[in-house]
């Protein structure tokens, strides 16, 4: 599985760059119908009725030729155009012509009668809403495929949809399947776009894989595949490892009363490999700890200069700070301590939101620490600590803009996780399923990601993997998952992952 996500600037780039080569625009126009109608051919019996809408441009143009290849082959094909034919040119116009067929113009019928409806009215590059007709005809759409169950395919990206971002101004079409070219898109992944793309087929349509080196690609799908973004750097157990080989974790605990995050954590940081985990506790939450954990040690700490001693003089190698720690000056205090210390660090939670008054006490921080710093906010946590100029709703460039702007690692959590690199790589994660929205499923993460730090696994990589292992092991545990299941999960999706 191919893992790069174009944007729709660089996939019409990689548009140019192959006719550039000698394949005509209208032969990669029909070989993008011909995978269209291959994927209706291989869902649907050949005297199904197809009504297929038609815009003015080269989403239109598809939307012909897959009419007229689809009728070659035994479906009942009506063709429909929202707009006037004397708005069509260059190659959508010779796709029209391509049909043999009549082609109704206008208004949507009163009734639309189909077991498939194909959505050629815009493709990607889409801005701003649809209005007027188009409206009508995606309103009718929607509708249709509601009270009839018909099978809607999109081509490229539902109408309506920007292929960028995947948000939508007004309204977009509802599809059950897309077919899109080459690689996929950010809207085919970020909500609420991967909803409404449903299930989405990447097809070959003679565009060669050289054409990336001339793209500059920094955005991928998030997960492992034999072009991982993270598999390969993923910590191996050797025969000659010991336990110092896979580092030392800390995580620092709340007080008495709100132990359990911080145990979680420290539990995920164990888990994924870390070689020892050490519970950072407050002297009054000690006993509590130790009733509850075994393999993971207890360093009692009473005052802020015993957590730097203990920073500096035990060969740490990552540190996780925010699960329950509470939110105020002794938390911004650790915080600092660690950023000054030789270790990697994991913020999540009260870590960043004591920073909420001044966010550039934590960026300076971060800016000046010489090792790797992953923070993990939730859309909540974001908006304490940035201020977005762009898009608000565009997560991919919030990720993007909060990593700028902080210096760190941004794990952006949600259904549509984003992971973002100031070194402007992203990736966009969609392996997390509804189940894993439960208490202290972020700590977890936090811990998992804490872990492999600590093993010298790359930042960027190792919050990628982390955010993937974090949805696969709720996933392969299913229904009736809690916070304290998915470490234990762990050992069974690692080794599928490295099983031939």
């Amino acid at each position: 599985m191919t893992m790069e996500l174009l944007t729709n600037q660089q996939m019409q780039t990689a548009d140019r760059l192959t006719i550039a080569s000698g394949v005509t625009s209208f032969k990669l126009m029909q070989q993008a119908a011909s995978s269209v109608a291959q994927h209706i051919r291989s869902k649907f019996q050949p005297d199904s009725k197809v009504v297929v809408a038609c815009g003015p441009g080269n989403n239109g143009g598809d939307g012909y030729i897959v009419a007229q290849l689809l009728s070659e082959s035994g479906f009942k094909v009506e063709v429909w155009s929202p707009l006037a034919l004397n708005r069509l040119s260059g190659d959508a116009e010779k796709a029209k012509e391509f049909w043999g067929g009549e082609v109704a113009v206008g208004d949507p019928p009163d009734a639309l009668s189909a077991q498939i409806i194909v959505d050629g009215l815009f493709g990607s590059g889409l801005r701003g809403p649809l209005r007027g007709t188009l409206e009508l005809w995606v309103n009718k759409i929607n509708q249709t495929a509601a009270s009839q169950g018909t099978h809607v395919v999109s081509i490229d990206v539902p109408s309506g949809l920007n292929g960028d971002t995947g948000n939508f101004e007004g309204i977009s079409v509802q599809a059950h399947s897309t077919v899109t070219f080459f690689r996929r898109k950010p809207a085919h992944l970020l909500l609420p776009g991967r909803f409404l793309c449903g299930d989405v087929v990447v097809t070959d349509i003679g565009i060669k894989t050289s054409v990336l080196d001339s793209l500059n690609v920094q955005t991928f799908e998030n997960g492992p595949s034999h072009s991982s973004l993270w598999l390969d750097h993923l910590p191996m157990v050797t025969v000659d490892n010991h336990k110092y080989d896979r580092g030392h974790t800390v995580v620092y605990s709340g007080p008495v009363h709100a132990t359990g995050a911080a145990r979680l954590s420290a539990a995920g940081a164990l888990r994924i490999g870390s070689g020892l985990v050490s519970l950072a506790s407050p002297l009054a939450s000690v006993a509590v700890n130790a009733a509850h954990l075994t393999a993971v040690m207890i360093k009692p700490i009473s005052q802020l200069t015993d957590f730097e001693t203990f920073l500096n003089g035990n060969r740490i190698s990552s540190v996780v700070l925010g699960p329950a720690n509470g939110v105020g000056e002794q938390t911004r205090n650790n915080v600092v301590a660690a950023l000054k210390s030789n270790t990697s660090a994991v913020l999540d939670a009260d870590a960043l939101t004591s920073f909420e008054n001044n966010p550039n006490q934590l960026f300076d921080a971060i800016a000046a620490s010489n090792q790797p710093v992953v923070i993990t906010p939730h859309d909540g946590e974001y908006a304490r600590l940035f201020d977005m100029e762009a898009d608000e709703n565009d997560r991919l460039s919030r990720a993007q803009h909060a990593s700028k702007t902080s210096g760190a690692i941004v794990v952006l959590k949600g259904a549509d996780t984003v992971i973002a690199s100031p070194d402007g790589r992203a990736a966009i994660n969609s392996n997390a399923p509804p189940n894993l929205a439960t208490a202290g499923s972020g700590d977890v993460l936090a811990g998992f990601i804490g872990g492999l730090l600590a093993q010298k696994m790359p930042p960027f990589e190792a919050a990628c993997a982390g955010v993937w292992l974090h949805g696969q092991c709720a996933n392969e545990f299913g229904q009736g998952l809690i916070s304290e299941d998915l470490p234990s999960m762990l050992p069974q999706v690692l080794t599928g992952l490295r099983q031939p």
